[in-house]
């Protein structure tokens, strides 16, 4: 299907994208679309309710405690490979513990972590959609919960585990394309939706590196008439994008933290897996 001109995402749910695209993840894949963005996917009171209890076990910090000694400005609940990777063992260690925390963390609520998995099985034409693993059977994190406190942000990057992070020693660098899925728990300190991430209609390269690392990719997007497409969410949607897209997230504003739940996706067109992991 040909690009959509304003570059903007398709929805608001799986019916229609499963419509409008044979192939949902090469479209995704192959940027001709920002991204997928499936509104009101969990139940924004469950959004509520799993925060009050992520508060009350002491997973993040309150902020309307105003003297805590927690400065932090991102508390993850899960395991990253972008932050433990280069420590293997310890990275596979600490996904056990995450996989023992989420088997009671959603008591009582839906558990989100299985709407991001059956709406990628849905918009993955026949593929089987399976938490990442190791050829022995050591399994990756299946998700991760991430709070950001006033003023983080993340300028234009990419997320990619061999174009970035060059983690060849993992089995999650043969996919050739890596995407995001991100549920949109809350936002910083605003009723209604608000901005989760700027995309930028630029797939990575090294000349576009270079701008990057020299903290001028903004003049580079300008003089080139690259566009961008703004996804706002409100609690309980969930979209995915393309991690190759150049893409940034603004700075958190106000008391409230910005709060998500995210996997990472690993997809090529001639493998019948998809995998996901934090």
């Amino acid at each position: 299907m040909p690009a959509a001109d304003p570059w903007l995402p398709v929805g608001p749910d799986l019916k229609t994208v499963n419509a409008g695209y044979e192939n949902p993840l090469h479209a995704l894949a192959s940027a001709d679309i920002p991204a997928i963005l499936l509104r009101r996917s969990y139940n924004s009171d469950h959004c509520r309710g799993l925060i009050r209890r992520f508060i009350d076990r002491g997973l993040m910090r309150d902020p309307a405690d105003t003297e805590s000694d927690d400065t932090r400005t991102r508390i993850d609940i899960g395991t990253s490979l972008g932050n433990m990777g280069d420590d293997q063992r310890g990275f596979f260690e600490h996904a056990v513990r995450t996989h023992d925390l989420f088997e009671h963390l959603f008591n009582g609520f839906d558990n989100p972590v299985d709407v991001i998995y059956n709406s990628l099985t849905a918009l993955a034409a026949g593929k089987r959609v399976v938490t990442a693993r190791e050829p022995d059977g050591r399994l990756y994190g299946p998700a991760i919960f991430r709070i950001h406190y006033t003023h983080h942000t993340y300028r234009p990057h990419i997320d990619h585990v061999t174009l970035r992070e060059k983690r060849f020693n993992y089995e999650v660098s043969r996919f050739e394309h890596q995407f995001a899925g991100v549920v949109c728990f809350q936002n910083a300190a605003q009723a209604g939706p608000a901005t989760q991430a700027i995309l930028h209609r630029c797939l990575w390269t090294e000349d576009v590196e270079a701008h990057i690392a020299e903290n001028a990719f903004h003049e580079y997007a300008r003089l080139n008439d690259i566009g961008q497409c703004r996804v706002e969410l409100e609690p309980g949607d969930l979209y995915f994008f393309n991690t190759r897209c150049i893409h940034e997230v603004p700075a958190v504003e106000g008391t409230d933290p910005r709060i998500v739940l995210a996997v990472f996706i690993g997809w090529s067109g001639d493998d019948g897996e998809v995998y996901v992991w934090a």
